[in-house]
């Protein structure tokens, strides 16, 4: 590893204090760096304050020092005015003339534009150190902006003989039946914190009456999406009487809600569902999202080739019969064992 790949290595790590925190904002990291010693660094924290750029600079004490020494940062400074001012603008103010950037931001509005201002202003610039690196980081950022959709996340839980829940009947009780042990179900909160966004199908809503919100995490809770066609969802359930932001997707006209934070999108049911739902999440700006089911809306995302990585736990439990799982024709790319359950990750990007 060369310096130049040391110091972007510092900045992906210092970038992902802000997973979960930045949208719709990239996760950016940020180290200043002369004769050898880094004397400031920085990360964005979260949409609408200082980025990454901004928080290196401003740790530096001696600004004497910024004229001789080189900023390194995982993804090219903004040029534009949004929330916050340029990046671009700063480093050149500040008197920086070494710039080494990780990649180049696949935003319009900034791609390529960051580094055309440095090197106009008399600035040394390199571009793609550690390049795939920077893209895994902001996968979803790039997803987002470059498919025009969220980067989208399927999890399900199923039984060692294939079988995600059991067969419900009328009078069964809504809660959930649980598959995976609670470390299992502990970083399935992580993932939940991570995300921008969850989604679940009406059968799932309607059988477990589930909060879809961060419990055994500290994070932010996702926005909650759920399809409910034919609006058979009680109001008093969870998703729609808690207050927290949830986008019902349903074929029913619905007049202004009286439920705080309960969206309504009507789509034709009739027509291609995953590719209607990404186009209206990507209106709201939504840039992940995680989907933990049922089997059908699973299904139907995965069938529509609309996935971008997959968690499947596997537990230790038999239901012999009941709903099975969906098919995913991929192979995991990975591996783990938690205590006696069994995670595969698939990835398809």
């Amino acid at each position: 590893m060369n310096l130049h790949e040391k110091y972007i290595k510092r900045c992906i790590d210092l970038a992902k204090n802000g997973l979960g925190t930045t949208y719709p904002n990239p996760m950016v990291g940020s180290v200043i760096v002369l004769n050898n010693t880094i004397i400031g660094e920085g990360w964005h924290k979260k949409a609408g304050e200082p980025h990454a750029e901004v928080h290196a600079i401003n740790s530096v004490k001696d600004k004497s020092l910024l004229k001789d020494a080189t900023i390194y940062v995982s993804l090219e400074p903004c040029s534009h005015i949004g929330k916050t001012p340029p990046c671009a603008n700063l480093i050149v103010a500040s008197g920086i003339k070494n710039v080494v950037m990780g990649i180049v931001d696949s935003n319009s509005k900034v791609s390529g534009r960051g580094v055309q201002y440095l090197k106009d202003n008399g600035c040394n610039v390199i571009v793609g150190v550690l390049e795939d690196e920077c893209y895994k980081l902001n996968k979803r950022f790039f997803t987002f902006h470059t498919k025009k959709r969220p980067f989208i996340v399927l999890k399900w839980a199923e039984t060692k003989d294939g079988f995600i829940d059991k067969f419900r009947d009328k009078n069964a009780e809504n809660v959930p039946n649980w598959i995976s042990n609670e470390y299992s179900q502990q970083l399935v909160h992580k993932m939940r914190a991570e995300e921008q966004a969850i989604f679940v199908g009406t059968n799932t809503a309607l059988n477990d009456n589930p909060t879809l919100n961060v419990r055994t995490w500290t994070g932010n809770n996702p926005i909650r999406i759920v399809l409910d066609r034919s609006s058979k969802i009680p109001k008093d359930y969870n998703l729609l009487s808690d207050g927290i932001k949830t986008i019902v997707f349903s074929e029913v006209k619905h007049t202004v809600d009286s439920f705080v934070n309960v969206i309504y999108e009507r789509i034709n049911f009739n027509r291609k569902v995953p590719e209607q739902i990404c186009e209206i999440l990507y209106c709201y700006e939504i840039q992940s999202v995680i989907i933990e089911g049922g089997k059908q809306t699973l299904q139907s995302f995965i069938d529509a080739n609309l996935w971008d990585e997959a968690f499947v736990f596997v537990g230790n439990v038999f239901f012999k019969e009941g709903l099975v799982a969906p098919e995913l024709n991929a192979n995991p790319v990975e591996t783990r064992i938690i205590i006696d359950d069994t995670l595969k990750l698939y990835k398809n990007f």
